[in-house]
């Protein structure tokens, strides 16, 4: 065999030589990948899982957001709620309290008045009352019986027939003039009524006159029309002398 025929032969020799190598490579890859698939650790089943957990994480995270987020607005929901009712409770009670207030007030008002007229139809009454003119005795009883209880304008009528009989012989005059009245007591709309009054006599024995001050106490009955159920002191002023 001649140098060149033996150089040939071990270049191919050579050549099969790195083809097998490549074989085995290209077999040991296919092994590899294989048992990578196998046992479900290829790269790119690799790459796949780990984008599941991070998208799985993601989702639980924005789940969590949202648990919290919602438990948030059901918190925000009661606390409103809450504060609601709590306003209601509060309006309602201040309506009640302005309410009786109001209630009081009223009562207290009308009490006031009820005081204030029966003085001032005591102290009316008892201003004419205490004038008189011996020239004019009807006038007198008029106003005597004026505004009375029918058993007490009985009585005033019969307790003036015998003033009368003192009153002309001394020629009897008076005036008066208004001083104070208060309500002394009230009970079931019956008001006593204690009356003052400036009073100015002169008869046949007191030419210049006598200056006094009369005292009436009055019951005013506001259940009966106001009428004038009781009364003491008339002789106050006939008594001045």
């Amino acid at each position: 065999m001649t140098a060149r025929s033996s150089v040939v032969a071990d270049s191919e020799k050579d050549a099969d030589s790195e083809k097998d190598n490549d074989k085995d490579i290209e077999k040991d890859s296919a092994v590899e990948e294989a048992v990578e698939t196998v046992g479900g650790t290829s790269k790119s089943d690799a790459g796949r899982s780990d984008a599941k957990k991070r998208s799985a994480r993601i989702d639980a995270v924005v789940a969590r957001g949202r648990s919290v987020s919602g438990s948030s607005i059901q918190l925000q929901t009661l606390v409103i709620s809450a504060v609601v009712i709590v306003l209601a409770v509060a309006v309602a009670v201040l309506g009640w309290q302005v309410h009786a207030k109001s209630s009081d007030i009223s009562t207290i008002d009308q009490e006031a008045a009820g005081r204030a007229h029966a003085e001032q139809i005591a102290l009316d009454y008892a201003t004419g009352a205490a004038e008189m003119d011996f020239h004019d005795l009807s006038a007198w009883r008029g106003r005597l019986t004026k505004g009375t209880s029918p058993e007490l304008s009985n009585r005033l009528t019969r307790a003036a027939t015998s003033m009368e009989q003192i009153i002309s012989p001394l020629q009897w005059t008076s005036t008066a003039k208004p001083i104070a009245a208060k309500v002394r007591s009230e009970n079931n709309g019956s008001y006593s009524v204690d009356c003052f009054v400036n009073v100015l006599t002169k008869n046949s024995q007191a030419v210049d006159g006598i200056n006094s001050t009369a005292t009436y106490r009055l019951t005013v009955d506001s259940n009966h029309d106001w009428d004038i159920t009781d009364i003491s002191g008339i002789d106050s002023a006939l008594g001045a002398k």
